[in-house]
């Protein structure tokens, strides 16, 4: 959380920002927990829950993309105060896509409960990368509580095992349709579920890529790679 100020007010704003940030964040984090059960079970009903709760999402990024709109004219922050409340503009962009591919799995996996071909492929690696990505998602907003930049520079590392599962899943997606054309359909749509895993884990990825920014000042995209390896090792 940021710094305390002479304005206790300016305290109370910063806050509420923040605040509203990690509710928004909570809401996200459940809603893909959720998809990944649907889809693990293939279960319709919990599929529906998700796709209902992407207005409740939409509406935190309109309320707190408000507040940080009166922030800046109001308060005219500057430095670090400034670094935050932009990360927290950008970081509720990235909660509100990771909402939307949530959704997309939702979707997708109504889908698949139509084709019985389904059962006929293993998605291991789906539902491991699923489990990697919420839990990269709640230590990015964890850390991001904490402006904690050792455990944002290690969640920024560890989604690259995100990236490794999915290409492991698609090369096996590409065996399954080789071998067996009617699974084709259904391929496709967990191949769409497993790159929205992905971007989940690349959304979680950019928001803790904030933190960095918000405590050195620099974009972590121009930082050496030693240093970010430094940075989470340390």
């Amino acid at each position: 959380m940021p710094d305390k100020h002479l304005s206790s007010q300016f305290d109370n704003d910063l806050n509420s920002v923040c605040g509203k940030l990690l509710e928004m964040g909570g809401v996200v984090e459940s809603q893909v927990a959720m998809a990944m059960r649907a889809f693990a079970n293939l279960d319709g009903d919990l599929a529906d829950q998700v796709m209902a709760r992407e207005r409740e999402v939409n509406d935190y990024e309109i309320e707190i993309d408000s507040l940080c709109t009166e922030l800046i004219a109001r308060r005219q922050p500057t430095a670090r105060d400034l670094r935050l409340v932009m990360a927290v503009s950008k970081a509720i962009t990235n909660l509100e896509r990771a909402g939307d591919e949530a959704d997309r799995i939702a979707r997708r996996t109504k889908h698949i409960l139509e084709d019985s071909a389904s059962h006929n492929i293993n998605t291991a690696e789906i539902r491991l990368s699923g489990q990697m990505a919420v839990s990269l998602l709640r230590r990015s907003l964890d850390c991001f509580a904490r402006l904690d930049t050792k455990a944002a520079a290690e969640v920024v590392h560890e989604d690259k095992q995100i990236d490794e599962e999915f290409r492991a899943f698609v090369r096996k997606l590409v065996s399954y349709m080789a071998e067996d054309p009617r699974t084709i359909s259904v391929a496709l749509d967990m191949l769409f579920i497993a790159k929205a895993v992905e971007r989940i884990g690349d959304h979680a990825k950019n928001i803790a890529e904030f933190v960095i920014y918000i405590v050195k000042g620099t974009d972590v995209r121009h930082l050496p790679h030693e240093q970010l390896s430094q940075e989470a090792n340390s």
